[in-house]
């Protein structure tokens, strides 16, 4: 009797290919190190391809032997995110795993926002998103396998103040990655969302210094702090893994416990 072949180390992503969009910093950074961590070949996206460059060569210096590759585009530009896993797969054979991560913040109230000026927000948080997750998930059907993995936020669930636009987008991408974990299941393709809380990022920095705010944090947080960026990381792998396999139209919510308490 030959013996079986041996399986998959859990959570290895060795031979898979992914793109995390806005990972120049901050938390599609961390997702796309541990996705690298995990043996997958990552391609980062952002708009700046000096910080991207930059943001490559970090990771290839902190994870031995990772395979880290760059893709400047505006998410925003339909077009340019055909081209882009076009290119993807030209390099590398496949887009295994997407991670539709980046996203902008405008905290104002409706009022104050012109019908432009919503439907650029729209365009960059939901409508790019949609558009570049329905050209993975196409190709993705192809092959019958893929990962749909959609960067929320706990905004998409529960309202806070002067944040009407941002909180539309993210409830819409909650109801894109059901819809399309609907849809593809029967493809091969997952489709779930990461819902990050209140992260010490680069862009919550001010935050994060403010003392009064960060009280705040430690009394509606269960927790008690801001989580690290690093600790994102996990749910990204766990979601791309064959672990996930039948993890389907799941929101994983990260933040403390924040949206569980009263």
């Amino acid at each position: 009797m030959s013996a079986a072949a041996p399986s998959r180390p859990p959570f290895c992503l060795a031979g898979r290919v992914a793109l995390v969009t806005g990972a120049g910093r901050g938390l599609g950074f961390e997702m796309a190190k541990a996705l690298a961590a995990a043996q997958a070949t990552v391609v980062i996206n952002g708009r700046d391809a000096g910080r991207l460059e930059a943001a490559a060569q970090a990771l290839r210096g902190m994870i031995a032997g990772a395979q880290v590759g760059i893709a400047p585009f505006d998410v925003a530009d339909t077009d340019a995110g055909v081209e882009a896993i076009d290119a993807i797969e030209a390099r590398h054979g496949a887009l295994d795993i997407l991670v539709n991560n980046v996203g902008a913040r405008d905290r104002r109230a409706l009022a104050d926002f012109s019908a432009t000026e919503a439907a650029a927000l729209i365009g960059t948080d939901l409508i790019g998103p949609m558009m570049l997750a329905r050209e993975a998930a196409g190709r993705m059907a192809r092959r019958g396998h893929g990962r749909l993995i959609t960067v929320t936020s706990i905004a998409g669930h529960v309202a806070n103040r002067d944040d009407p636009v941002y909180t539309a987008a993210k409830a819409g991408l909650t109801g894109l990655m059901r819809a399309m974990a609907v849809d593809y299941a029967r493809a091969g393709i997952t489709s779930n969302a990461i819902a990050p809380g209140m992260f010490a990022t680069e862009t919550n920095r001010g935050l994060v210094e403010d003392a009064a705010f960060s009280a705040f944090v430690d009394i509606r947080v269960p927790a008690g702090r801001w989580g690290r960026p690093p600790e994102i990381g996990g749910a990204a792998v766990f979601l791309a893994s064959d672990e996930a396999s039948f993890v389907n139209g799941h929101v994983l919510v990260v933040d403390g416990g924040q949206t569980v308490r009263m």
